[in-house]
């Protein structure tokens, strides 16, 4: 692969799915709900190695910091958080995202991902990509 993939993470919410576990000072991401990872260090890891850049983080100022700590528990450096003033729901935040990446890297290959799935089949998941 000749230009590496820039991923970008979706992190925020509200938190209310599966309260008390997930609220809006502790997303469902941060929760280890299927192994020794969070949802949000498991796609984190998705969409690291070979062929992607290092992500670049979408959040809000109450995660922020939690979403620095879960990086760097899985050594997984980011490429920038973007940190919304205020939730706008998704197309706002990705057009942000994209005008940050544009403006480092104009010809770069943008994918943006949720941070709270799971996926069963990590290879074939990026295999598809």
């Amino acid at each position: 692969m000749t230009n590496q993939i820039h991923p970008i993470l979706l992190c925020g919410g509200a938190g209310t799915r599966l309260w008390p576990l997930s609220r809006k000072s502790y997303l469902k991401q941060f929760a280890r709900l299927m192994g020794e990872e969070s949802l949000f260090q498991g796609s984190a890891h998705r969409l690291s190695g070979e062929g992607f850049a290092a992500p670049m983080i979408l959040t809000g100022s109450d995660i922020r910091f939690i979403v620095t700590e879960q990086l760097a528990a899985v050594e997984i450096p980011p490429a920038g958080v973007l940190i919304e003033p205020e939730g706008r729901n998704t197309a706002p935040a990705i057009l942000a995202a994209a005008l940050s990446l544009a403006a480092r890297a104009p010809e770069a290959l943008m994918l943006v991902a949720p941070s709270d799935y799971v996926i069963p089949d990590p290879a074939a998941f990026r295999a598809a990509v």
